[in-house]
């Protein structure tokens, strides 16, 4: 009578789609785990930042063409400025140069027509930035004072460039005494400078305040979880549920 065989033992296999169990469904291997540079938060953060900085270079990008036109826009400005601004007359003796009229307001009429046109050049630009584009911002803003305050320096020294000479003693040499000539153009009030920058921002502000896009409001949720609907709405939403 011989002892009954003793099976051998079962070498664990290394299929992970073994069963471990009878009647056990089949186990799949896990997958190995994302590391941080696979996460989906991080190719969205580096997304973002990206965008963040393609945002801010045409930003800068667009104030600085905002800077360079309004600058040469200052030219044009200096050219109205000569052309409307009033004359002061002198004249000559075989002592001094002397004004003409001593009680005229000419002086003060050639600041006044600077600070006229400016407000009216500054208005006119925000107005033009604003209409291609509507988005604004901080360095959009800068350009606008910036630009307004180089283009009035450029006005300046345009009109004074190409109006009536500064040596006064030579002119009325020139034109002999007791013969009116016409002073140099001068900008007496320097804060008239400051006129197109701050129309600029004036109107850019306003039109922005009225037309600019609208930022969505966040909702707030209640401190107490939903509002009751109350009855009627109860019933209202059975009807329109059962409609």
């Amino acid at each position: 009578m011989t002892a009954p065989l003793t099976p051998p033992h079962h070498q664990p296999s290394n299929d992970p789609w073994q069963k471990s169990e009878a009647g056990a469904a089949p186990q799949p291997p896990n997958p190995p785990h994302a590391g941080p540079a696979d996460a989906p938060g991080a190719s969205r953060a580096a997304t973002g930042e990206q965008d963040d900085r393609a945002g801010r270079s045409s930003e800068v990008v667009r104030a600085a063409v905002v800077v360079l036109a309004l600058t040469v826009l200052g030219v044009a400005l200096g050219l109205l400025w000569l052309w409307l601004a009033p004359r002061v007359p002198l004249i000559s003796t075989d002592k001094a140069v002397f004004l003409k009229d001593s009680e005229g307001e000419e002086a003060i009429g050639a600041d006044g027509t600077f600070v006229l046109l400016a407000l009216a050049f500054g208005a006119v630009a925000a107005a033009l930035v604003f209409w291609f584009d509507r988005r604004g911002g901080i360095p959009l803003v800068v350009a606008l004072a910036l630009g307004g305050l180089l283009g009035s320096l450029v006005a300046w020294g345009t009109g004074v460039w190409l109006g009536p000479t500064d040596d006064v003693v030579e002119r009325a040499r020139e034109v002999g005494q007791g013969v009116p000539f016409d002073a140099p153009l001068k900008l007496g009030a320097k804060g008239a400078l400051l006129a197109w920058p701050m129309a600029a921002l004036l109107v850019h502000l306003g039109l922005t305040a009225l037309f600019g896009p609208r930022d969505p409001e966040p909702e707030w949720p209640a401190p107490y979880g939903e509002p009751y609907p109350g009855p009627g709405a109860g019933a209202d939403e059975r009807d329109g549920t059962q409609g």
